[in-house]
């Protein structure tokens, strides 16, 4: 059952403590740190609700336990591996992550915070790996989340001042691939940024399992190709399927 409120950005803000759904050690599938160890920290709680969301017990149903930043950190330090990966769910919502992040990097950790960009934080990260959702990932309107999350799901100004607080190589703008039909939105989008370069973007295929990634992958290689970006493979998939803890 959930442990939080529906909407979490409507609650009150802890600097001490987060919503966790869970933690693991495993490899990064994704963006430019692909195939490194990591200790994973997945914060439970979403101002959206992607129809494809492969983590809907962060999302759509919040579960999980209220964790101290110190118990997390004290995780971190016994995972004994080199990078740590603040994901969600949304992690910009939550102050506490900026204290988070804070603390992996006094404990010579790189830090990825995952986040799709509609929430500002003072949070700084070795790599913030920013994934703008698209129209494709607007749920049914049956849901009654369509009209909220359309209205969230973009935020230029909010994304802009993420990219300027991490000039490159320290960002990636990494877009879940649906198929051709995406890369209008996806060029427009860039056009209203400013100083973002071919090799900031990367295109990741949607899909939890190998066959629904291989359906959409030549699309994404040959839009990479011919626009200059970068590939990301769901590397995790292959290795382990869409299972938590991985």
């Amino acid at each position: 059952m959930s442990a939080f409120a529906d909407d979490p950005a409507l609650a009150p803000a802890r600097h001490d403590a987060l919503p966790i759904a869970e933690t693991f050690t495993s490899i990064q599938g994704e963006g430019a740190w692909a195939g490194a160890p990591s200790f994973f920290i997945r914060v439970s709680g979403c101002n959206l609700r992607c129809a494809w969301c492969d983590t809907p017990y962060a999302s759509w149903r919040p579960e999980g336990d209220r964790r101290t930043l110190d118990a997390i950190l004290d995780q971190a330090r016994d995972a004994r591996v080199s990078h740590a990966v603040i994901t969600g769910g949304e992690p910009m919502i939550f102050p506490a992550v900026a204290t988070l992040a804070r603390g992996l990097r006094d404990l010579g950790l790189r830090v990825t915070i995952e986040t799709a960009g509609t929430a500002w934080l003072d949070a700084h990260a070795d790599l913030m790996s920013i994934s703008p959702k698209l129209a494709s990932s607007t749920p049914r309107p049956d849901t009654g989340w369509a009209q909220r999350h359309e209205q969230r799901r973009l935020n230029i100004p909010v994304l802009q001042r993420l990219l300027d607080a991490h000039p490159a190589p320290a960002r990636q703008l990494k877009f879940v691939f649906t198929g051709e039909h995406d890369l209008p939105e996806i060029d427009a989008l860039l056009a209203h940024l400013r100083g973002v370069t071919p090799d900031d973007v990367m295109l990741m295929p949607e899909g939890v399992t190998p066959q629904a990634l291989a359906a959409r992958r030549d699309a994404a290689v040959r839009a990479c190709l011919s626009r200059g970006w970068r590939y990301s493979h769901r590397l995790h998939i292959d290795l382990f399927g869409n299972t938590r803890g991985t």
